[in-house]
């Protein structure tokens, strides 16, 4: 059986995070993840802290096993929700779309471990002296918003630079990209895409059939123009945002104000048109809806396999 430093500091069976997607990784599908032995995790998303910490409690209701909460540093609300996770304790916070040393002294105070997702070994090294238990470095083969650098090429040397544990993220649905993460220096993965199509996830079916449906080439990278790239499935909604990100006509508020919204309709109207669909590049490896357990179970055997066969490559 596969383990970590993160098993044993965290209580978990499997050295592996479900990613905190907005308005996806709500407290079903954390649940079900961390009652698989893996970390679930709930998205504050872009809303308050009642919202937060009734997701919080629930999960609480579900399962007895650690769970974590990804803020998004570019919330609104951050301030808030920071507060909420002193309030309320989960085992993890997760940080995006920012530096989260502002929040950190409080959060480590309360007990919480911190692992930012980092796009570099730079942002990793701030982290870390700023108290960091590990961080996910994340490749842009992964959904949502991304970095320039590959997790191939990433996690090596974020794993080079710094002392804490770190977790893989980006490109990994199966258990050959948890065995590589592990040989490239990481002590766990994170996925997202994968978790999409968990039977517990509750996003829109539509979603789920979209992701099955991917191809290795059907996912976009938008929003660069803006500074904050992300990467989805390609639809109606991306070809009319690609369109006016380049067109020098189109200001920056106006391609802002073009993607309100448009991942909730994704997610919880299956909107093919106007919606987003956030997705790494293995959707293509997506093949199923299946249970998380099921998911977790089969990504860590296969890595196991793996792994145990790798002295066939060394004569």
């Amino acid at each position: 059986m596969m383990t970590s430093v993160l098993c044993e500091a965290l209580g978990l069976r499997y050295p592996i995070f479900q990613g905190g997607m907005a308005w996806v990784s709500e407290a079903g599908l954390a649940a079900a993840v961390s009652n698989a032995g893996g970390l679930g995790v709930i998205s504050a998303m872009n809303l308050d802290g009642d919202y937060l910490r009734t997701q919080i409690r629930k999960c609480r209701t579900l399962t007895d096993r650690p769970f974590g909460v990804n803020i998004m540093l570019m919330s609104p609300h951050v301030r808030e929700v920071a507060r909420v996770c002193v309030e309320e304790r989960p085992a993890v916070v997760t940080t995006g779309a920012g530096l989260p040393n502002a929040y950190m002294k409080d959060w480590i105070a309360a007990g919480i471990r911190v692992i930012p997702v980092v796009p570099s070994t730079a942002m990793a090294r701030l982290v870390e002296r700023a108290g960091a238990f590990a961080v996910i470095a994340e490749g842009g083969e992964s959904g949502g918003h991304v970095g320039d650098l590959s997790t191939m090429t990433l996690v090596p040397q974020v794993a080079d630079a710094v002392k804490i544990p770190v977790l893989a993220a980006g490109g990994i649905a199966d258990g050959r990209g948890v065995a590589a993460a592990m040989m490239l220096g990481a002590s766990g993965v994170q996925c997202g895409t994968v978790f999409l199509c968990a039977t517990e996830c509750a996003v829109h079916e539509t979603y789920k059939q979209k992701v099955i449906a991917a191809g290795d080439i059907d996912t976009v990278v938008t929003g660069k123009r803006l500074g904050h790239a992300v990467r989805s499935l390609k639809t109606p909604f991306t070809r009319r945002y690609l369109e006016k990100e380049y067109d020098p006509d189109i200001s920056g508020d106006e391609l802002e104000a073009l993607g309100v919204g448009a991942l909730r309709k994704a997610a919880m109207e299956g909107d093919v048109d106007n919606g987003c669909f956030l997705a790494g590049q293995a959707a293509a490896m997506v093949h199923a809806v299946r249970p998380a357990a099921e998911i977790i179970q089969q990504m860590f055997a296969e890595a196991e396999t793996l792994l145990r066969g790798a002295p066939q490559w060394v004569k």
